[in-house]
């Protein structure tokens, strides 16, 4: 995966559900599968936790502290899907979000699939409740949902 050309965003919200909040994670490094058939593809990514970035500096510090992601004694955030599958809607990864070192499902929604030349992207979505994660600080003042958009750009390994 190229992690310079991959993003990962999210929204959420503060003030009691009031102000919404935007920031970006970056992404250490990431492997994309291609299996036959497609449902048998893994995924896996590896963010910074200490890369949490808003609008506001003073936030990213907290947010970064033991007091949420403890990226001191936690610095990774990974992510691991071990296949993928068709519902109604379209493909969905089967995968889990570690954070903090605790572990939890967390499904990701395949929005888009594109091949160019020798790259593959992906664009997929998810909903995290930071409390499956025990993420728990500042009840109300900070929300408790945050929405993801990976984008993912993955350049084929040379056949050996």
């Amino acid at each position: 995966m190229d992690a310079e050309k991959s993003t990962l965003d999210f929204t959420t919200t503060h003030l009691f559900g009031l102000a919404p909040v935007r920031g970006t994670f970056a992404l250490r490094e990431g492997v994309v599968r291609v299996g036959e058939p497609a449902e048998s593809s893994t995924v896996s990514a590896t963010i910074a936790a200490d890369s949490f970035t808003t609008s506001s500096s003073a936030r990213d510090k907290v947010v970064a502290s033991k007091q949420y992601l403890d990226a001191a004694r936690h610095p990774d955030i990974a992510y691991a899907a071990d296949g993928v599958e068709r519902d109604e809607s379209g493909w969905v990864l089967r995968g889990a979000l570690t954070v903090r070192g605790r572990t939890e499902s967390l499904p990701v929604r395949v929005d888009a699939v594109g091949a160019r030349d020798e790259r593959l992207e992906l664009r997929g979505s998810a909903e995290v409740d930071r409390y499956a994660w025990g993420v728990t600080a500042m009840k109300g003042m900070t929300g408790r949902r945050l929405r993801f958009t990976l984008s993912l750009v993955a350049v084929r390994e040379p056949q050996q």
